[in-house]
């Protein structure tokens, strides 16, 4: 790439305030159990952990392993004895605990119990001691899903041992996830039908895709022309600091352990996605328009961002994007990183490329640094089998019934989801300036937890509670055809 005069210059001045910042720097009553309250200031609906022995891989007949698996019970809300259970499915992290988001709101207007199951390796429930690639064979989203099976039998019997119920007594049961999770409510629902009366798929990312232009496509129509053009600036100013003064830059952006300049380039790419994605995107779009309108500093102004919001709001850590980090096989509370890994390298891919043409991310993010993060964190033999997946289950032609498809606008990931609708399967897309991931059942922002879901700090709370209406009547309508069945079936 050939750069100008002027942004020469300017990098030059950036690189000397570079210098300047471095020297400164820095329950069932009878049975019902008993309400503990909420914990955690009402973050979650609880946080006590319950365990259930799983099978470790429900594909052999041969093999009879085990392994303790987390899970959640809330069952202050439940009418006893035949009130809907909702199952929260946990995905690509540690399940700490259930939520205090719309599925609250929910419970409480269908009386319904809240069950949440931790995925499989993620959090406390690991089936080994080490992360090593040999031992994340029984990582899959099929295995996952017989989990959910395995685990909603053995509740169902312990629901009818403790109210006392004999015979095969079944309540109706409904699936509820975002995201990954989204995507494991909806194949739930098509590989197991008689086990929900149906699914939530928020956000659901059910069409794996090997190479995701249409990402950055959205995060470039999510910014608006202005901040997008800013954005794009930054991006060239910092691919030339890369080459200029490498060490600074990375110091800026306080992430130092990212040798690998393709890494940090993701990384950089990743912490704008946040705004957008999670509700926010003021808090990156403000600042960088600001920036380039009077001549400021661009790399200055979004490495604030990323240090403030990034790092000091949600959470983000330079440290998720390191091969060192990544490589690590030994189980801690960052593993999920690598074991996200895994399921993109072997299943999903998602690779986040940057577009051919007027792309926000550096084009040094490409199908050849996928591959090249696959093979290094996992070997030779690992590879994305998109095709298996969507063939498996459907992509976003997925052929169920009574599953909701709920998607927000300014959400990247909606390119991954099924944005069509049809009677069998209603899709909705909420409309609204920092409606992002999962807004149906997180509100606005998407991050941090905002308690019940709330809406009224979305642009348009009516485009949330719209959508949320409609989910209450598909949810009404199909819980009672449940019903039926489940009374001809006793």
């Amino acid at each position: 790439m050939e750069f100008s005069r002027r942004e020469m210059a300017t990098a030059i001045g950036f690189l000397m305030l570079l210098s300047y910042f471095l020297n400164l720097s820095h329950g069932l009553v009878q049975p019902r159990r008993i309400s503990h309250g909420l914990s955690e200031s009402g973050k979650y609906l609880t946080r006590d952990e319950l365990w259930f022995n799983q099978t470790l891989d429900h594909f052999s007949p041969y093999d009879h392993r085990r392994f303790r698996q987390r899970y959640y019970e809330y069952l202050d809300h439940l009418r006893v004895p035949d009130g809907p259970v909702f199952l929260m499915i946990c995905g690509e992290g540690p399940c700490n605990g259930i939520p205090n988001d719309y599925i609250s709101v929910l419970a409480k207007k269908f009386d319904a119990g809240v069950v949440s199951l931790e995925h499989r390796y993620y959090g406390k429930s690991s089936p080994f001691n080490s992360l090593a690639t040999e031992n994340l064979k029984y990582l899959s989203s099929k295995q996952a899903l017989s989990d959910l099976a395995a685990f909603r039998g053995y509740y169902q019997e312990y629901l009818n041992v403790k109210l006392n119920r004999t015979g095969k007594v079944d309540n109706p049961w409904f699936f509820f996830g975002a995201s990954y999770s989204g995507a494991l409510s909806a194949w739930f629902r098509l590989k197991f039908p008689h086990l929900t009366c149906g699914s939530l798929a928020s956000s659901a990312v059910v069409r794996a895709v090997y190479e995701f232009p249409e990402f950055d496509k959205q995060i470039g129509e999510s910014a608006g022309p202005e901040c997008k053009a800013a954005l794009q600036e930054t991006n060239k100013l910092v691919e030339l600091a890369l080459k200029v003064n490498n060490k600074a830059l990375k110091a800026l952006f306080n992430s130092t352990e990212l040798d690998v300049d393709g890494d940090f380039l993701y990384f950089v790419a990743d912490a704008q996605v946040m705004a957008f994605q999670y509700g926010n995107p003021d808090k990156l779009c403000v600042p960088m328009v600001d920036a380039k309108k009077s001549g400021g500093d661009l790399v200055e102004a979004y490495a604030k961002y990323v240090r403030e919001y990034c790092f000091g709001v949600f959470g983000l850590s330079a440290k998720t994007y390191s091969r060192k980090h990544l490589l690590d096989t030994a189980i801690t509370p960052e593993s999920a990183d690598r074991l996200w890994w895994f399921q993109v390298c072997t299943e999903v891919a998602y690779f986040q490329v940057a577009p051919a043409n007027d792309s926000i991310r550096s084009h040094q993010v490409n199908t050849e640094y996928h591959l090249d993060l696959c093979k290094t964190l996992f070997g030779k033999g690992v590879y994305p089998e998109v095709d298996a997946t969507n063939l498996y289950y459907g992509g976003d032609r997925i052929a169920a019934t009574k599953i909701v498809f709920t998607n927000g606008s300014q959400d990247p990931w909606r390119h991954a989801s099924k944005q069509t609708s049809s009677p069998d399967l209603p899709s909705y897309i909420i409309t609204c300036h920092n409606c992002g991931h999962g807004s149906d059942l997180r509100g606005c922002p998407q991050s941090p937890l905002i308690i019940e879901g709330d809406s009224k700090n979305c642009s348009s709370p009516d485009a949330v509670n719209k959508v949320r209406q409609h989910i209450i009547e598909h949810m009404d309508l199909w819980l009672s055809e449940c019903r039926g069945v489940l009374r001809s079936s006793i």
